[in-house]
């Protein structure tokens, strides 16, 4: 992705191995600031997943492989490790599909930091497959509402939701792109807008419970998000909010399209009432920038996602083409075969 720091632009991933280090954007700080977490072992690792220096289903998923690698070359017990590893988050099927196929490929004999780059490779490649077929969908002058950050820093490279616009941004295309705040953690105001940003794309950040407003003006032309588990029905696991915009989408006649890698599709559950939601602590509810915004007696709720129904996806957009949920079935083979 292209990032900009003064009056230097340069690319740069989200993810990276140096050596047995596993490097990244310390997503927490973005965008006041670019800085760079090293994890140089499995309990640095889990706290980059669990606290999410790094984040983004994909781009935990690379991580994770990593882990794995990391932990082989440091001869630790494969199997410990993995399930140490999948512990830290529990809705994103790309961390547990990630870790169990560099654990098969590893130990089958396969060389750990190979395994690891090759299926960091693999996604990247697959995101860039997606902003190819997804481009076609954003035309000149399109207004395009996104909500959460499902760009490079959630998937090492180009993004899912947002691979399509970097895309069309490269074809000379000029668009408008809302960008819901994505409350608790603001991933949508601190992170999509600092990378629409660093590409030049025109955007506005909005407050969440704005996205409606804006709907219903027909302001908005096409929803497109990324997604943490997909069901073999097409019921899928994005941030919390996620299903508030694919209901009112719906309602104003609006396509509402996900993007997505093989890695988030999980055809071993049914349907999203089987998706496991991760809770996670009140004080990112009650805190912002360390100060209270509420009433010291109130408690607050926080789940990390919402389970949007599939009857509310107009497609989801892979690499392999744009499907209806009632085609997924078309990609299962695709993910069956899938190697690390």
């Amino acid at each position: 992705m292209l990032v900009k720091t003064g009056n230097d632009t340069r690319e740069i991933s989200s993810v990276w191995m140096e050596n047995s280090d596993i490097v990244m954007i310390d997503q927490r700080l973005l965008p006041e600031k670019l800085e760079f977490f090293r994890a140089t072992n499995t309990d640095e690792l889990c706290f980059a997943i669990r606290e999410m220096v790094v984040r983004g289903a994909p781009a935990i998923g690379v991580a994770a492989a990593f882990g794995i690698a990391q932990a082989k070359m440091q001869h630790k017990d494969l199997r410990d490790v993995a399930e140490k590893i999948k512990s830290q988050r529990p809705t994103a099927h790309d961390l547990f599909y990630a870790v169990d196929e560099c654990v098969a490929e590893i130990e089958k004999g396969s060389a750990p930091e190979k395994v690891a780059r090759d299926y960091c490779n693999r996604i990247v490649e697959e995101c860039r497959k997606i902003g190819e077929v997804g481009e076609k969908l954003i035309f000149h002058g399109s207004r395009v509402l996104t909500h959460c950050n499902a760009g490079a820093l959630a998937t090492v490279d180009w993004g899912t939701a947002l691979a399509p616009l970097r895309m069309a941004k490269r074809k000379g295309r000029n668009f408008f792109v809302f960008v819901d705040e994505t409350r608790p953690r603001l991933q949508g105001a601190r992170l999509t807008a600092w990378e629409l940003g660093n590409e030049g794309i025109e955007h506005a950040v909005i407050a969440d419970n704005a996205a409606g407003y804006y709907m219903a003006r027909g302001d908005v032309d096409i929803v497109i998000t990324g997604a943490d588990r997909i069901t073999a029905n097409g019921d899928f696991a994005n941030k919390i909010g996620t299903y508030e915009k694919a209901v009112v989408a719906k309602e104003n006649g609006l396509p509402f399209y996900v993007a997505a890698p093989l890695s988030t599709f999980d055809f071993n559950l049914k349907n999203g009432r089987q998706i496991k939601v991760e809770m996670r602590g009140e004080e990112e509810v009650h805190l912002i920038d360390g100060t209270r915004i509420t009433p010291e007696t109130s408690r607050a709720l926080n789940p990390a996602f919402d389970i949007t129904p599939a009857r509310y996806v107009t497609g989801f957009i892979t690499a392999f083409g744009i499907f209806r949920p009632s085609q997924i079935f078309a990609l299962k083979e695709k993910w069956r075969c899938r190697k690390c």
